[in-house]
């Protein structure tokens, strides 16, 4: 399966066809300019790069996602976990909290998700 990493610029792009799915490309060009000061070329470019390596579709100028958010996410993350803290999802826990404090709320989801990992 091809890797899925996305560049910064690239993941911003992402998100606005995710956000506004399915958009025209014109449309995309437009808030590419107006979110990231991004002229039409470098918008079309980029979709371009992204339709090759699988990411989206433009098809007759409508700009819809073949991978999802969520997919790309999980996969982001855990080469974060794999290359920064050795695999160790709890090191990486760590790491994140050293100057933060959760809320009761987000400690309670937390451990919801842990519970339902571990079953």
């Amino acid at each position: 399966m091809e890797e899925r990493k996305l560049f910064d610029g690239e993941y911003r792009l992402m998100k606005m066809v995710w956000e506004h799915e399915p958009v025209r490309s014109m449309e995309l060009a437009r808030l590419c300019l107006e979110d990231m000061g991004w002229k039409k070329s470098t918008c079309f470019t980029v979709l371009k790069k992204l339709a090759a390596r699988g990411f989206l579709i433009n098809n007759h100028a409508v700009v819809t996602s073949l991978v999802k958010e969520e997919e790309v996410q999980k996969r982001e993350s855990q080469a974060i976990v794999d290359k920064n803290f050795s695999g160790s999802l709890p090191a990486f826990v760590t790491a994140f909290l050293a100057e933060r404090k959760l809320t009761k709320k987000e400690a309670e989801e937390l451990r919801t998700m842990i519970e339902k990992a571990v079953e």
